[in-house]
């Protein structure tokens, strides 16, 4: 049957897992980066397995309340099984990517090993400019790791135009 309602949009229920599915889920994951049983729950032992390292980059306004975008990254990379190893928000408005004190602090993150991939809400939190954005998932690439962004994989309410 089809809707004749037009510009409403039904957004997706967001995934809430159960704490026994979210166990499931961190064994499946630790199994398949090679962490034997047990060793998941003593600390430090997952990461030097294997276990996938990420780093939540945010930018606002100084005034603007991230909160709400910190906890969807991090339920996003959760799902995902990932190790967060820092969140990083710059509170500092939006001056260009090279400017951004905790941009350059996420990319040295991948660059010594501490996170594989940069997790952020939306790809203007980068830059909404494409050649700078462009530039910065190259210098991310470059050091071993990808910007992935949260929203435009979800397709959540946060999604913005490629």
């Amino acid at each position: 049957m089809a809707s004749t309602e037009r510009g409403q949009r039904q957004e997706p229920p967001k995934a809430r897992r159960t704490e026994s599915d979210l166990r499931r889920r961190r064994t499946l994951a630790d199994a398949a980066a090679g962490v034997p049983p047990g060793d998941a729950d003593a600390p430090g032992k997952a990461t030097r397995r294997g276990r996938f390292r990420c780093v939540i980059y945010l930018c606002g306004d100084p005034h603007a309340d991230t909160a709400e975008l910190r906890r969807d990254c991090t339920e996003y990379a959760e799902a995902f099984c990932w190790e967060i190893t820092a969140v990083i928000e710059d509170g500092a408005g939006s001056p260009p990517p090279p400017d951004r004190t905790g941009l350059r602090q996420a990319i040295a993150h991948v660059r010594s090993g501490g996170a594989g991939a940069v997790v952020t809400a939306r790809r203007s939190m980068i830059s909404p400019v494409a050649r700078e954005y462009d530039q910065v998932t190259r210098e991310i690439e470059k050091a071993g790791g990808f910007l992935h962004v949260m929203a435009a994989a979800s397709g959540g309410p946060h999604t913005e135009p490629a």
